[in-house]
């Protein structure tokens, strides 16, 4: 496997073990609120390691436009993506369901590419299908409920998980993937504090769940891993990888997911969710494979 490749599993891992941290301190602080101090902070993590990569390094002005217009256009999707899939989780949305809508992307990245001229191989279409099956075995439990409004947020959350996905595509290879990942997350952290504002502008909520401990290390988490470091590794990442690949690596959020369940607070998993985590693997290895022609 490519060091890309590699470093957008890393991503995955660090997501996947992040998502109970997420819902928790969003219950606690607000959906709005808790996004936008994780983004805030996130930014902050990066500022020293810019400093030390690009101490005595000038830049062009036509780089920094680049990198300026790049960052902002993810820090919008990501503001708005990061904040239905946490209203979604705030309604009540189960981890499950969450995990497998959101991964939804992985269906619509590559319909995307097709108007964008980023065609993929059959293997990687069939990865694609097999991937889906997967994820719907190992997200939703049988008898589950049907559909309702957080799901279809979920969905519309993964819709801007696709743009997100495809924006990177466009600038990653142009600009400096820490500095693009620093200012997407300044602009999410507006975005998510200007919602704040708006619908939830409840400070002493925001304070007790601090002085109570119940926020500081999920949004500690969240902020300086989920945030700063694999959002920074999906945009480095990303550089060179076919879009749909990275989608289908990006997946395995849901398996770490349910692994870190299963290993650190002792949930089960039954014989349907490790069917699924095996089909997503199949997936995965069989999009990395080259594709051959007749």
């Amino acid at each position: 496997m490519k060091k890309n490749s590699l470093l957008l599993v890393l991503a995955a891992l660090i997501w996947g073990v992040a998502f109970v941290a997420q819902s928790e301190g969003g219950d606690v602080i607000g959906p709005y609120a808790f996004n936008g101090i994780r983004s805030f902070i996130g930014a902050l993590v990066l500022l020293p390691v810019i400093a030390i990569l690009n101490r005595g390094k000038k830049e062009r002005n036509e780089d920094k436009k680049t990198l300026i217009v790049g960052g902002i256009c993810c820090g919008i999707i990501l503001g708005i993506a990061s904040n239905i899939q946490q209203f979604a989780l705030y309604l009540g949305a189960s981890a499950g369901k969450a995990g497998f809508l959101t991964a939804c992307y992985i269906l619509m990245v590559p319909i995307a590419g097709i108007f964008l001229k980023r065609k993929c191989g059959k293997n990687v279409w069939i990865a694609v299908v097999i991937a889906i099956v997967g994820l719907y075995l190992l997200c939703i439990k049988s008898g589950s409920s049907g559909i309702e409004v957080a799901d279809l947020l979920l969905l519309l959350c993964a819709l801007a998980f696709t743009f997100h996905i495809m924006v990177i595509d466009h600038f990653s290879p142009m600009v400096d993937g820490v500095k693009m990942s620093a200012i997407q997350f300044l602009v999410a952290g507006i975005i998510s504090f200007i919602l704040m504002f708006i619908f939830e502008n409840d400070f002493k909520l925001i304070i007790d769940g601090f002085s109570s401990g119940q926020v500081l290390i999920p949004v500690l988490y969240t902020g300086v891993l989920s945030s700063g470091v694999a959002y920074t590794l999906q945009i480095v990442g990303q550089k060179n990888v076919n879009p749909t690949v990275a989608s289908l690596l990006m997946s395995l959020e849901s398996v770490f997911a349910a692994l870190a369940g299963w290993i650190i607070l002792k949930e089960s998993m039954d014989l349907r969710q490790l069917l699924g985590c095996g089909l997503i693997f199949v997936g995965i290895v069989l999009a990395q494979l080259p594709a051959k022609n007749k």
